[in-house]
């Protein structure tokens, strides 16, 4: 070992005994339990985490509380994945993407078509629950709950987007390390350009991209839709939301406070869930009342759509996510969609 690689890796054990002692200390008085979203305030994520942390702070008697760090103003949600790595924060509210990087099964719930309705979706994540929490859990973080941000639709500032062909003549946007989107543009040999979701704005009010891709609520308070001019009335794709927290300081609290923990944040997700499903709708509204246009595609075009997701899935299968949870999951829409119990 030379000297130069001794300095580092002593700095690293420093680095790591103070912020161990820094928890340690803080869990005398009380823990502090920083925490990061890319949400803005003002918007119900923020809100929830709001009143989560109140009611935490409540029934733990002050010994554990959150600081919430909203707006991305700690970086995107990858940032925030480094950040929880090296102790900075101790939790982060992550959207499917990110979650995947920690447990990649989740990328399952990612595929376009994949849910008819949201009936569909609170069965399969009923039935991967023991799942996704082992997942999360051999990966070092503790999944305190699951809520949602909700379907996602296409979005544009120039062309009204009908078909594979329309989507072959637009400036698409990709978010940054999306498997499954990465597949299906792909499959439709269409170049997309990779920005973090905070720079997303400014490609569109720029013209670097002209569609993008994400739940009415999201394009709303990250005013995406003051610079589109057409909404493709077709939910795509499931968008999961969830709260993780590094396991080793989960488990550093007392039991007690840990079901606190659990519950509260359990309770206060699913609260949101449905909050987040009326918005959505409602969202929409707006867009509408602001001049953004409906375009609804007709059925060949929409089974157009679903043949180029089926193509670009079968290229990521095993790789994205293990064909095993596919199957499982698919099969359990199947038998549902039958009646089959």
């Amino acid at each position: 070992m030379n000297i130069r690689s001794g300095i580092r890796i002593i700095g690293s054990l420093l680095l790591a005994c103070f912020l161990f002692a820094g928890f340690v200390q803080g869990a005398e008085k009380g823990v502090v339990i920083k925490l990061a979203t890319l949400p803005p305030e003002g918007n119900s994520w923020v809100k929830m985490l709001n009143a989560l942390n109140t009611e935490v702070m409540k029934k733990t008697e002050n010994k554990v509380q959150f600081k919430i760090y909203a707006g991305g103003v700690l970086g995107d949600e990858n940032d925030m994945l480094r950040k929880m790595k090296i102790g900075q924060i101790q939790a982060a509210a992550l959207t499917s993407g990110s979650l995947s990087a920690i447990f990649k099964e989740i990328n399952v719930l990612q595929i376009p078509f994949l849910f008819q309705n949201y009936d569909e979706v609170d069965l399969v994540l009923k039935k991967m629950d023991v799942l996704l929490k082992k997942g999360f859990e051999d990966n070092g973080y503790i999944l305190l709950g699951f809520s949602e941000v909700g379907f996602v639709y296409l979005m544009s500032s120039t062309i009204p987007i009908s078909s594979v062909a329309d989507i072959k003549k637009a400036k698409v946007w990709i978010q940054e390390d999306s498997h499954v989107a990465k597949a299906v543009f792909d499959a439709a040999k269409v170049t997309a350009i990779p920005l973090s979701i905070p720079d997303v704005l400014v490609g569109l009010q720029t013209g670097l991209v002209d569609v993008v891709y994400i739940p009415p609520t999201g394009a709303i308070s990250l005013q995406w839709f003051t610079k589109v001019k057409y909404l493709t009335n077709v939910p795509l794709a499931y968008i999961a939301g969830a709260i993780v927290i590094n396991k080793d300081v989960f488990n550093r609290l007392p039991a007690a406070q840990q079901a606190i923990l659990l519950e509260s944040s359990q309770r206060h997700l699913g609260q949101l869930k449905a909050i987040a499903r009326n918005e959505n709708q409602e969202a929409i509204k707006v867009m509408v009342k602001h001049g953004v246009k409906i375009v609804t595609p007709s059925k060949d075009q929409i089974d157009e759509l679903r043949k180029l997701s089926n193509d670009g899935m079968v290229r990521i299968t095993g790789k994205a996510f293990s064909r095993k949870t596919m199957d499982d999951v698919t099969s359990q829409l199947t038998n549902y969609r039958k009646g089959v119990k």
